[in-house]
Parts: structure tokens; C-alpha cells; sequence
């Protein structure tokens, strides 16, 4: 299973008003760092399932979401609970950090 791909369009529906918990991956193509993250973010989205929603925006072509929870920089992994934000990351940070991210959304 990967991440899910969410736009401005299905944001608020995937993201906001989810049912789950959500990690969203905001990511531009032109960015490094966060092509070598695709790979882990994946991962989680398989090894989270059914606990977890993990989206994937593209912050270029998704401005507006992008903008609506404060991105500036990317990579940048944004937490959401029931459509608050609970935790922001912003960088290429190892494995352990997004899996201890997760583990205290799951508790919050």
C-alpha cells in the first residue's frame, strides 16, 4: 500500500474530515530530500493501515493546502486528529522520528 495522493480538491475531505488520524507528507518534485523520503513514507502508509491515513500533497501544485496549514518548506510532515493539527516536522528526519510522531498521535 502507498501513501494516498490528495489535492486542494479532495483536502478537506481526505484530510480534514477523515476518519482516522492523518500524516500528511507535503513534498514538491524538485525536492531531494523528500523524493528519498517517498520510499518510508509508503512504508508507513502500509505498516500504519486502518490506524493511520497517510496522504502525500505535491505543495506545488496544492498551493492552497499547502498554505492553509502553514507550509513554508518541504519536506514537512504535518499531523492531524480529528482536522486539528497536533504536531508539524519540518525536514528530512529518520524513520524513528515520524514512527515516534505516529505512535503520539495514535495515544493523543
Amino acid at each position: 500500500m502507498s501513501a494516498t495522493a490528495v489535492t486542494d480538491v479532495t483536502f478537506e475531505a481526505d484530510v480534514l474530515r477523515a476518519p482516522l488520524p492523518v500524516l500528511v507528507d507535503f513534498w514538491t518534485p524538485g525536492c531531494a530530500s523528500c523524493r528519498a523520503l517517498a520510499p518510508l513514507v509508503d512504508e508507513l502508509a502500509t505498516e500504519y493501515a486502518g490506524r493511520v491515513r497517510i496522504v502525500k500533497v505535491d505543495a506545488d501544485a496544492s498551493r492552497a493546502s499547502a498554505v492553509r496549514l502553514g507550509v513554508r518548506g518541504v519536506p514537512n510532515f504535518v499531523l492531524l486528529k480529528d482536522g486539528r493539527v497536533v504536531q508539524q516536522i519540518l525536514g528530512a528526519v529518520p524513520r524513528s522520528r515520524l514512527v515516534r510522531a505516529i505512535e503520539d498521535l495514535l495515544r493523543a
